[in-house]
């Protein structure tokens, strides 16, 4: 199998069979994220505890990247801490833009599946709409 064959694989997973896509009761944060070009929309939902992202859920629709990419950074966000949620999110972020270490790579994990996505301008913002919403929802301000 080559790698391009892995990573639709591995998309398409976390599109049909996501972990992570389900209402979360007692989250301490909740935030909606849109991509009006293509209509994109998840509802975030994060339980905060003590600086580290106890458990996180999302709703909504989409294309299979929004939606799978959404899928892929709560499997990776889980369990740390709310500066290391938002370190990953840079790191992805410039994944996109092609402006990453292989280490950095890696730490990603399954979301590096989506490094291609820059190739395609159409779905980058696809790709980023979890992201986007998850940095929004722990730093408001940003």
């Amino acid at each position: 199998m080559d790698t391009k064959e892995l990573y639709r694989e591995i998309l398409n997973e976390h599109n049909l069979n996501p972990l992570h896509k389900k209402p979360l009761s007692g989250a301490t944060c909740v935030l909606d994220g849109v991509n009006p070009s293509c209509g994109d929309k998840i509802t975030l939902n994060l339980k905060v505890q003590d600086g580290k992202i106890a458990d996180a859920s999302y709703t909504g629709s989409g294309c299979a990247i929004s939606q799978a990419s959404c899928d892929m950074m709560i499997d990776l966000i889980l369990g740390k801490s709310e500066d290391e949620a938002k370190r990953l999110c840079d790191v992805f972020m410039r994944m996109i833009t092609g402006t990453v270490t292989d280490e950095e790579l890696e730490s990603l994990d399954e979301a590096a599946a989506l490094q291609d996505i820059a190739k395609m301008p159409a779905r980058v913002k696809c790709a980023e709409l979890g992201w986007r919403t998850m940095k929004e929802a722990l730093d408001p301000k940003a």
